[in-house]
């Protein structure tokens, strides 16, 4: 039987920018004739949010056929590739099972989800009080979600649906 992946929201650590470039680190060489950018998103990257605890990744590359000639060797490293995982042009990969430490969310270069990715986590760092808010929002999501990530994300959806064209609208007037 399935083990259920445990979903919880803690307190800000402050070693996740240092597992994401180890990460980084491991990626870089593997990767450098199609990368454009390696970045940490997600909540981990917000300084003092709460979060899952679990590392998110933005891969943003020149070609998503080149990226996927890459698979093997991405797994080699640990990635488990799955596919596009409900977001059209993206290739997703994870690390560690249901004890996850590592999403990456790789784009080509122009693709809209980049944007939404960046915008949103350069708003929180900038309004810590929405952040404040957002992380009160994960913790309820955690509480109520009974360690179900679909229903977790469904929880969060309100807020980020509100944020999102704030985040977008701040973010291009700011780059």
């Amino acid at each position: 039987m399935k083990q259920a992946r445990k979903i919880e929201v803690v307190d800000y650590d402050p070693t996740w920018p240092v597992q994401f470039n180890a990460l980084k680190s491991r990626l870089e060489p593997i990767l450098q004739e199609i990368c454009v950018r390696i970045e940490h998103i997600g909540s981990t990257s917000v300084p003092n949010l709460a979060a899952k605890p679990v590392i998110d990744v933005l891969l943003e590359v020149t070609s998503l056929t080149e990226l996927d000639k890459k698979t093997l060797c991405l797994t080699a490293l640990g990635l488990k590739a799955k596919g596009e995982k409900g977001i059209p042009g993206r290739r997703y990969f994870q690390v560690g099972g249901n004890e996850r430490t590592h999403h990456v969310h790789s784009f080509k270069t122009g693709s809209e989800q980049l944007l939404f990715h960046r915008a949103f986590c350069a708003y929180l760092r900038a309004h810590p009080p929405i952040a404040c808010e957002y992380a009160q929002v994960k913790r309820n999501a955690a509480l109520n979600c009974h360690h179900d990530s679909i229903q977790y994300m469904a929880l969060k959806n309100d807020f980020i649906q509100t944020q999102m064209p704030l985040a977008i609208a701040w973010f291009k007037s700011n780059t």
